[in-house]
């Protein structure tokens, strides 16, 4: 092990355009790397390493915390429990897939694209078992069993889908129109989110303006805000932008994004917690806890069409690619 090679790392002027980032100087791995190299890499400080690292332990953690609540709670024989549990699923499936995005980025431009495709669409499931926990747990009393809260978790489905497209589009004008890419892209994590927390929003504003006490609610505030501080991190890349080079390893936009999102995530996690046992004699006064149908055929509709549109956009890219390959062969 002492004895080996790290793979030299590049400068931005020795890579393609489609692996620069703003404000980061050095530290690239080589665009053609191998699997191999790639896995090494993870080992090896780069401008990609603590982007894996502060993804990685947290899918570990979460998937611990899942076990955790598998053994503690009586969930087969609860369904109560069953959208946290679908809700905890994906809150192990997001982090692990941006980990193996950044791990394996680099092997070709192909395979990045196609790598992000898969990491968008864990991004968009996340945000569907937010919405089916919320609607089991976060609904305001006087929400519950409306209009809205009937075709809440369809809405989050459809919101999934277009977050998954959207962002996948993004990928094929990054190059050429980076501003209008990144504008695509934050709208189409920021729309689900923000359509996901109106019954939350709703609720923090009745606590505001009746004075409530509820336990939950100090920590939904404390999600609430690492996530709009997580949203204009990703659209600003700040600090890097203002002093390129100086953020190449430690401290750029993107590390503080996730570390924003995941402890965003540890707290979401814990208000869920907080209002499933508080709220739970309550809300189920109102309406009954959703079947593992419910619960599960969302999260299993929204995987499968995800996944189709993750291999629609990688068969389209592979076909441009062959094209672009076949154009220069005549050149």
């Amino acid at each position: 092990m002492l004895g080996l090679k790290l793979p030299r790392l590049l400068s931005i002027d020795q890579v393609p355009k489609v692996f620069r980032e703003q404000g980061i100087l050095f530290g690239y791995r080589h665009p053609r790397s191998s699997a191999r190299d790639c896995l090494v890499s993870v080992f090896q400080m780069t401008n990609e390493t603590i982007n894996i690292w502060t993804h990685l332990l947290p899918s570990g953690y979460f998937l611990w915390k899942l076990f955790a609540f598998l053994l503690a709670w009586d969930v087969w024989n609860d369904p109560f429990a069953w959208p946290f549990l679908a809700y905890m699923a994906t809150c192990c499936l997001y982090p692990l897939a941006s980990t193996l995005a950044h791990t394996f980025s680099t092997m070709s431009s192909q395979a990045r694209h196609i790598c992000y495709f898969f990491d968008y669409s864990a991004l968009a499931l996340y945000s569907l078992g937010s919405a089916i926990a919320y609607s089991a747990y976060v609904f305001p009393e006087e929400w519950i069993g409306s209009t809205f809260h009937h075709g809440y978790v369809f809405m989050a489905v459809l919101n999934s889908v277009l977050s998954t497209t959207l962002s996948c589009y993004s990928r094929f004008t990054e190059a050429e129109q980076p501003t209008f890419t990144k504008v695509i892209r934050t709208v189409a994590f920021a729309y689900p989110y923000v359509f996901d927390s109106l019954p939350l929003f709703y609720r923090l504003y009745l606590c505001a303006a009746r004075g409530c006490v509820e336990s939950a609610i100090p920590t939904h505030y404390r999600h609430t805000a690492l996530a709009f501080v997580t949203c204009f991190i990703y659209a600003t890349h700040l600090p890097e932008r203002l002093v390129p080079g100086l953020f190449d390893y430690f401290g750029h936009s993107h590390q503080l994004f996730h570390i924003c999102a995941i402890i965003a995530t540890y707290f979401q996690m814990e208000a869920l917690l907080i209002d499933m046992a508080d709220r739970r004699n309550r809300l189920l006064a109102y309406s009954l806890a959703p079947s593992f149908l419910q619960t599960m055929g969302p999260v299993a509709a929204s995987l499968t069409i995800s996944l189709l549109i993750t291999a629609a956009f990688s068969t389209t890219l592979y076909s441009m690619s062959k094209f672009s390959r076949r154009e220069k062969h005549r050149d």
